[in-house]
């Protein structure tokens, strides 16, 4: 079956998991061998739900059998409207009421803010983070600044500067000054804040190593951009819908963003995501922005039954088991002198692997290396992220159960290869 992908397939995926998925319930993945892995992956932290909630299958299967498709770009059903009305009533940026867009990607979701940035402010100009992810299409990859494979031959791009998203672990307690430091040489070297459309940030990064910036660090910038009439736009395609212990990100900070981007965790696996801003930014004419697919009956019904289960107790399960998850792999793993850092806020933790706690050199062949044994002696399912982080992100029907077995298969790769060098 692999062979037989590999063979039709764009050779630009990454699939290092030699792994077939058959069918999957919760946190369990059986391949067509009978064989079965325990998933901290959730498809890329999109499985909110767990795979396949039964509740999430039989909407789809309910609406499947209603509607599947009618362009919500040029005609009404029910679902999509009910959805985006559920969205505007949480409000989740600033204003008085707001409005939402429907596409079908993280991607799609930046690209929509990216052009309504420009449009509502007749600037041209836009900000970003180093180590920072926003998809691949042109747009959104002009603000991705991961991976120089990602960038490479595709360019030019848009005006996009990138400056330092702080880190706690690698720039210490002036982490957030650093940060503001680095943007004013931006402001006084390269580009005028006058310029700039807006500055999309992740309130938790995530490609780029499962960071938590400092708790002063979203105030200062939401202060930033309100001097100098710049949009603030949080992308939580990742970091949204429960993953982190509240239904948003930025509610750790109590920040609100001019935009707010949503994918991912948003409809448990279904394509669906949602830009969403205030009536008084989205006020562009009709045809100025548009998707066929967005919105798309099916994916809308799987978005209510996964904001069910998330008001329903998700939310808190995540912000639970993630504490639980958090602390047991700090008491497992936190004594390793290949353990540089554990961070993260509800199911979105971060294990960063170095060569020596002192240096913290970034020991990414031992990150790599981790991932693969955990799968191949273990089945156990972990992605990378940054240079040399492992991200733990199940769905969030986990269980505390569940992380003991995932802490203990780490546990165990780790010592198999590092000569069993652990704390106790």
């Amino acid at each position: 079956m692999i062979d037989r992908s590999d063979a039709a397939v764009s050779p630009s995926y990454t699939r290092d998991h030699p792994l077939v998925a058959d069918h999957a319930l919760g946190l369990w993945i059986t391949d067509p061998d009978g064989n079965e892995f325990l998933d901290f992956s959730a498809g890329i932290a999109v499985t909110s739900t767990g795979h396949c909630h039964p509740k999430v299958v039989a909407a789809v299967v309910e609406q499947a059998n209603k509607l599947l498709h009618m362009s919500g770009t040029d005609f009404y059903y029910p679902v999509q409207g009910r959805l985006a009305h559920r969205l505007v009533s949480m409000q989740p940026v600033v204003g008085e009421k707001c409005r939402i867009y429907f596409g079908n990607s993280g991607a799609e979701a930046n690209e929509a803010a990216l052009k309504l940035a420009r449009w509502a402010t007749g600037r041209s100009q836009f900000i970003a983070f180093f180590d920072s992810f926003h998809g691949r299409t042109m747009g959104s990859l002009s603000l991705t600044a991961s991976k120089v494979r990602q960038r490479e031959g595709f360019g030019p791009f848009l005006p996009v500067t990138h400056t330092i998203y702080p880190d706690p672990y690698r720039l210490g307690e002036h982490a957030t000054d650093l940060a503001f430091e680095h943007l004013a040489l931006l402001f006084r070297t390269i580009v005028s804040p006058k310029e700039v459309a807006a500055i999309f940030v992740e309130p938790v990064q995530g490609e780029g190593g499962y960071i938590v910036p400092p708790a002063d660090f979203l105030p200062r910038l939401r202060a930033l951009c309100d001097e100098h009439g710049i949009l603030l736009v949080f992308d939580e395609v990742q970091a949204g819908m429960g993953r982190t212990g509240k239904m948003f990100a930025w509610e750790h900070s109590g920040v609100k963003p001019d935009i707010l981007t949503l994918a991912k965790g948003i409809a448990s696996g279904m394509p669906l995501s949602a830009m969403i801003a205030s009536e008084e930014l989205m006020k562009w004419k009709p045809g100025a922005h548009a998707s066929t697919f967005g919105g798309n009956p099916v994916a809308c019904a799987a978005a209510h039954a996964t904001l069910d289960l998330l008001e329903g107790g998700l939310v808190e399960q995540a912000a639970s088991v993630g504490t639980f998850l958090l602390d047991l792999a700090r008491e497992r793993l936190g004594g390793h002198p290949n353990v540089g850092d554990i961070r993260g806020l509800g199911l979105m933790i971060g294990i960063e692997l170095v060569t020596d706690k002192a240096s913290k050199g970034r020991a990414s062949d031992l990150r790599n290396a981790l991932v693969m044994h955990a799968f191949h002696n273990h089945g156990l399912i972990v992605l990378g992220c940054g240079q040399n982080t492992i991200r733990l992100c199940p769905g969030l029907v986990c269980t505390e159960d569940e992380a003991r077995v995932c802490v203990d298969i780490l546990h165990k790769s780790l010592n198999s290869l590092t000569s069993g060098a652990s704390h106790a």
